[in-house]
């Protein structure tokens, strides 16, 4: 039977993440039911055992673990890395707090998850000081023999579901880097027209199954993989607290013996749970620190190599005012029409713009100056949204904002400006892109191998036009060459 586990495991794998571009709204109503009878079936079974041994309820006692301690401090710190997998799992409940909010993530936790968790393990305790052959496998065993597999298929759809909310989360992630400019623009698709929050990313997507594949064919068994899981999870509770600092200090602005009082005790608990997970980084603890220092480096060069190109297009770029004086004394290159523009400093004239002024010898009547920018707030609403200014000349500054969970549609956005005395239809629009190509050069900026991971990443990003949702029939492409 064991040698099925293997390939079943694959397939199942493989038609999740097959199905999810086609959305997971569907899908998406069983999932609340089977999780409300997932977490009741396995509380149910832990109160059962409970009751039949409740002495198991003494373990709350700290008592116990400063006997362990003190007796034996390698002891108590070899099982505080064993028991760091009893308080994991939450992570992808909360991967989804940017689509449903604090309070249906604090309700469904507090209420539901964590009792049912908590009566679950001490169950599994309480059968094993009956029955230490129980100690095998005590969470299948708490159940009779006729449940068995009922709890076998419970548990696969459980999993599924559970894995469904990691590679949403995963989606919303990226999405949110990507605003946030961490990393380079991939293809975002609406899969429900209620749910803002329902997206694909076909690339993160694909990537993941890999991944994951290659996970489950390298590490063969849970119990394997569970060394990597462990350090994981324990690594990213450390750093959300060091984040959470961050946040208190520049956001909140708490004071500092404030933070440290609050922390302090957080981040106590935290190290020692990753240092006794540390111990199994020999045995797939590597992993997601491999995983991390690659994302790391690619968010960083991204982030990086984006403000050295901008520096040096803004570099052989002049003065928007400067510009905008000049602009009337050749009247004989303004062409009626409306030329949208995208740029990143309103200081500037934009690149797009210069270049087709010198191939084109042209200016429309109408030039709209179109900068997106991404707020550090999940939605922007209401007519902070999108902003017009009139710069004299034709020239408008437009400002688009969007929260990180939200995808750019510029020409939408543009049909929402309140221009006067401007009709703006989008027939009759051109919308003026550039697409640099990068060449990487001995000059001070960044180490070569990060410029040519930074060209890698530019090649593979979507282009701007299809991120800000223009249409292809209206576009005019611009390019130039970039040394960094």
């Amino acid at each position: 039977m064991n040698r099925f586990v293997l390939p079943l495991t694959i397939v199942v794998l493989a038609a999740l993440f097959l199905v999810q571009k086609r959305g997971t709204a569907t899908v998406g109503q069983l999932f609340g039911p089977v999780m409300l009878v997932w977490f009741a079936v396995i509380g149910v079974d832990g109160l059962v055992q409970i009751v039949q041994a409740p002495r198991v309820l003494a373990a709350v006692n700290p008592v116990h673990a400063v006997r362990i301690f003190s007796g034996s401090p390698l002891t108590g710190f070899l099982v505080l890395g064993a028991v760091a997998l009893a308080i994991t799992g939450g992570e992808a409940l909360y991967a989804d707090m940017g689509h449903f909010g604090r309070f249906p993530i604090r309700l469904a936790w507090f209420a539901m998850v964590l009792p049912a968790l908590v009566l679950n393990y001490f169950g599994q305790g309480a059968l094993v000081i009956g029955d230490k052959a129980a100690l095998e496998n005590p969470f299948f065993r708490m159940v009779p023999g006729w449940g068995l597999f009922p709890l076998v298929l419970l548990s696969t759809a459980a999993t599924v579901i559970a894995s469904q909310a990691v590679i949403s989360g995963a989606f919303s992630l990226s999405r949110q880097a990507m605003q946030l400019g961490l990393m380079p623009q991939l293809d975002v698709f609406q899969t429900s027209t209620q749910a803002a929050g329902q997206i694909y990313i076909p690339q993160v997507n694909w990537l993941l199954l890999a991944a994951v594949i290659a996970l489950v064919l390298g590490f063969g068994s849970s119990s394997a993989l569970a060394s990597a899981y462990g350090f994981a999870v324990t690594g990213t509770m450390t750093v959300t607290t060091v984040l959470a600092g961050a946040v208190m200090h520049g956001v909140w602005r708490w004071r500092w013996p404030t933070i440290a009082l609050v922390l302090v005790p957080i981040m106590t608990v935290d190290l020692a749970l990753l240092s006794a997970n540390a111990l199994k980084i020999p045995t797939g603890g590597w992993f997601p620190m491999a995983i991390g220092i690659v994302m790391f480096a690619i968010m960083t060069t991204w982030r990086t190599g984006r403000r050295l190109v901008l520096a040096k297009l803004e570099s052989e770029t002049i003065p928007l005012a400067t510009f905008l004086a000049t602009c009337e004394q050749t009247p004989e290159a303004r062409v009626s029409g409306t030329a949208v523009f995208l740029t990143t400093h309103t200081e500037h004239v934009p690149p797009t713009l210069q270049l087709n002024l010198k191939h084109n010898k042209v200016l429309h009547r109408t030039v709209l100056l179109v900068r997106v920018s991404t707020d550090n707030v999940p939605l922007v609403v209401g007519p902070d949204r999108i902003k017009a200014r009139p710069l004299g000349h034709g020239f408008w500054q437009i400002d688009a904002r969007f929260g990180f969970a939200q995808t750019p549609n510029v020409p939408r956005e543009l049909c929402r400006a309140e221009i006067p005395g401007l009709d703006l239809d989008l027939d009759k629009i051109s919308f003026f892109v550039g697409r640099a190509n990068i060449k990487s050069t001995p000059r001070p900026g960044m180490a070569r191998w990060r410029e040519r991971l930074y060209i890698v990443l530019t090649r593979l990003a979507t282009r701007s036009t299809q991120f800000f949702r223009i249409p292809p029939d209206r576009v005019i492409e611009l390019g130039a060459e970039v040394d960094i």
